[in-house]
This record gives structure tokens, C-alpha cells and sequence, in this order.
């Protein structure tokens, strides 16, 4: 088990070449989830993520031989680009096996920082596979990116800096991928204010710690796609596993439309750029999924911020709906001239902004009608609802679509 005499003494280690992060605290997040609520920031860190603080703890701790030898590591992203850039500035050679369906920009970030890239498999736990028969073949060092007690240590300096920052926390909420962050953050806390709640997030299509705790052991589950690419990880580590039960007094799980929804929110009211893994602690404080924090000081990790520039679109958009403010509606309309600038005059009544008409009779819901299918863009849920009231009070057959 990791101790806290090794957090600080990978933090001591590690200090002078890793970014203090801001934790400050959010009025609008402590307004939003009825708490006081502070967000560490982690997606500012030179490779917008956590990890350099493991994988530099790692590196350091390493002997020369097995730097000589060459490293590789596996991993979605973070974990590989915070390896590349701590073995190009010790000048240490690094491999790097990621999945193929790793988001653009970490993989070309990865490559910027010196690593040799090879891109293996649908999932981390195929690339990782991949990278232990490289480590046999090749005679390579491996870096795991969580179930290692040098990793733990180092992700566990987030703690130690979250209780100097803000001494009266009451509860960290942190992601949890394999578990690294979560066990040295755990860690880091409990040993130093036992009374300290810690609590994990996992995303609900892959909650791997969940199963495991389950199970008593890791368990491998199915493969899935998620927007939290960073913590899509089929199986738990041992470890990892063992901190988890020791330190971590719970763990919830959030949807794919709330991690979106925490995305857009870091974004637009934060001012602040979050991937998927990075914003499941908000989104878990946003959706209410933690018991007994209201009125409480809160953390919340925000873990990492490499986001693919082309999910960027996509997310804000599943975020929209998601709060309601894009909305797709369909009217029933008697197939005759300016039916189309009636139902465009309440719509600009009521102040909702058209962003798609579809126009058609084929589906229409009898013969003789014709079917006008909006997008729209709202205030929220209260606004959609004043809408639907106003087209139905005018005669109007409507209801709202899915996306």
C-alpha cells in the first residue's frame, strides 16, 4: 500500500517541474449544487492533465539502466502524452501504445513531445495489451498508468495540494479510470484529516471499480464508447483496487448526456476547457448524485482538458439538449398556403430561435396534412413547455422529438 510519507515525498520530488493548479472556489457551481463548491484544476497542467504527476514520479524513481533500456506505456491519451514529455526532458526514449480510436489531438500531442506512437486496437485494454508483448519483445521499461505504487504517489499530490489550498474541504469528489488518482488522492487525504470524504466518479457505461468492489476482485467488463474517453477502462487495477476499499467512501456513476452537460457548463460558465473524464466530478455534483454535501466545502477535480476539437461541437450540442435549450418539435399542419408563417409567428413570439425546418407530407400524421418538423434553440425546459402550451392553445397537434 502506498503511504503518505511516499505522496510527499514523490511531492517533494516532483515540486519544481509540475504546475501548482488554481483551486478556487466556483460561486456559480455553489449556487447551482447548494454547497460550497471549488474546482482543481488539472486540465491546466502542461499536457492538460494529472498524469505528469505519476509519470514524472516514475521517471524519476526509475534507475539509470532501466531508462537506458526505453520506456513504454499504454494509454487513451493523458498518460501518454504526461510520459512523452517527462522522458523527452530527462532525455529518456519513450514508446507509446494508444488505442486507434484516441482523439486526433492527443495523439498528434503525444507524437509532438518526441514518443514513437504505435495505435493498437478499439479500446486501452487491447493498446495494453500490445504494449506488454512490446515491453517482452523489444526490452523495453513498461509505465503503467495506474496500478503502481510510484504512480499512485505521484496523482496523490493533487490531495496534498487541495487541503494546503483550501484547509476546511469536507469532501473531494475525483474521476476514477483503473483508480490512480482516486487511491493517491485518498490517500493523501485521509492520512492526513481522517474525516475528509472521498468520493469517485465513474462513467455509468464503464463503471470498472464499481464492478470490482462488487466482485471483490477486478472484473473485465464489455467494451464501450464513451465521451470519457480518459476513464474508459475495462478492468480495475489490484492495487488500485486495494486504496479504493481502504480510503474511498464512495462512488457514483454519471450518464453520457451528463457528462455533456458538464462539459458545456465548464465551458460556458466556467470559462474553462474539460474532456469527458475531466468533468465527471462536476457532473456528478450537478446532478445531485452525492449524498450529504449540501452546505458542505467541496472539491471537485477537474482531471484533464484534452477534448478533441471535432467532439467539441458535438458534445455542446448533446449538452444543449440536454438542458433543454435545443429542442426538435413536430407540428401537424392542414396541408394549404401560410400555415408555415402561422407556426412561424408564435415561434418568433414566444422568442425561440429556428436552426432546422423540415417540411413533409410523405409522414404526415393523416392524408391530406402536412408534418413541420423545428430544431430550436430555447432559454431551457420552462421556455420549450411556454412554447408547446402556446402552439397547442392555438389548435395545434405538436410533440417533442428525440435526437
Amino acid at each position: 500500500m502506498v503511504s503518505l510519507q511516499d505522496v510527499q515525498a514523490a511531492l517533494g520530488r516532483i515540486r519544481d517541474r509540475i504546475y501548482v493548479s488554481p483551486c478556487a472556489r466556483t460561486e456559480t457551481l455553489s449556487r447551482l449544487t447548494g454547497t460550497s463548491a471549488h474546482l482543481k484544476l488539472e486540465n491546466l497542467q502542461m499536457t492538460g492533465a494529472y498524469k505528469e504527476r505519476g509519470a514524472l514520479n516514475k521517471l524519476l524513481l526509475l534507475s539509470p539502466a532501466e531508462r537506458d533500456l526505453g520506456l513504454i506505456a499504454a494509454s487513451a491519451g493523458n498518460h501518454a502524452q504526461a510520459v512523452a514529455y517527462h522522458a523527452g526532458r530527462l532525455g529518456v526514449k519513450a514508446t507509446i501504445v494508444m488505442p486507434e480510436t484516441t482523439p486526433i489531438t492527443k495523439v498528434a500531442n503525444t507524437r509532438a513531445h518526441g514518443a514513437r506512437i504505435v495505435l493498437h486496437g478499439a479500446s486501452y485494454d487491447e493498446a495494453y495489451a500490445e504494449a506488454r508483448r512490446l515491453e517482452q519483445a523489444e526490452g523495453l521499461t513498461f509505465v503503467h498508468p495506474f496500478d503502481d505504487p510510484a504512480i499512485i504517489a505521484g496523482q496523490g499530490t493533487v490531495g496534498l495540494e487541495i487541503l494546503e489550498q483550501d484547509p476546511a474541504v469536507e469532501t473531494i469528489v475525483v474521476p476514477i479510470g483503473g483508480g490512480g488518482l482516486v487511491s493517491g488522492v485518498a490517500v493523501a487525504a485521509k492520512e492526513t484529516r481522517p474525516g475528509v470524504r472521498v468520493v469517485g466518479v465513474e462513467t455509468e457505461v464503464l463503471p470498472c471499480m464499481v464492478a470490482a468492489l462488487e466482485a471483490g476482485k477486478p472484473v473485465t467488463l464489455e467494451a464501450a464508447n464513451t465521451v470519457a474517453d480518459g476513464i474508459a477502462v475495462k478492468r480495475a487495477g489490484e492495487l488500485t483496487l486495494d486504496h479504493v476499499k481502504r480510503y474511498v467512501d464512495d462512488i457514483v456513476t454519471v450518464s453520457e448526456e451528463e457528462i455533456a452537460s458538464a462539459i458545456l457548463y465548464l465551458l460556458e460558465k466556467e470559462k474553462t476547457v474539460a474532456e469527458g473524464a475531466g468533468a465527471v466530478a462536476v457532473a456528478a455534483l450537478m446532478q445531485r448524485k452525492i449524498r450529504g454535501v449540501e452546505g458542505r466545502n467541496v472539491v471537485a477535480v477537474v482531471s484533464g482538458g484534452n477534448i478533441d476539437v471535432n467532439l467539441v461541437a458535438r458534445v455542446i450540442e448533446r449538452g444543449l439538449v440536454k438542458d433543454g435549450r435545443l429542442v426538435r418539435i413536430s407540428v401537424a399542419l392542414q396541408d394549404k398556403p401560410g400555415q408555415l408563417a402561422k407556426v412561424s409567428a408564435i415561434v418568433a413570439h414566444h422568442r425561440a430561435n429556428v436552426i432546422e425546418v423540415h417540411h413533409t407530407r410523405a409522414f404526415a400524421y393523416r392524408f391530406g396534412d402536412t408534418t413541420l418538423q423545428l430544431t430550436l434553440e430555447t432559454r431551457g425546459p420552462e421556455h420549450v413547455e411556454e412554447l408547446l402550451t402556446a402552439l397547442r392553445e392555438r389548435g395545434y397537434q405538436v410533440q417533442r422529438m428525440g435526437m
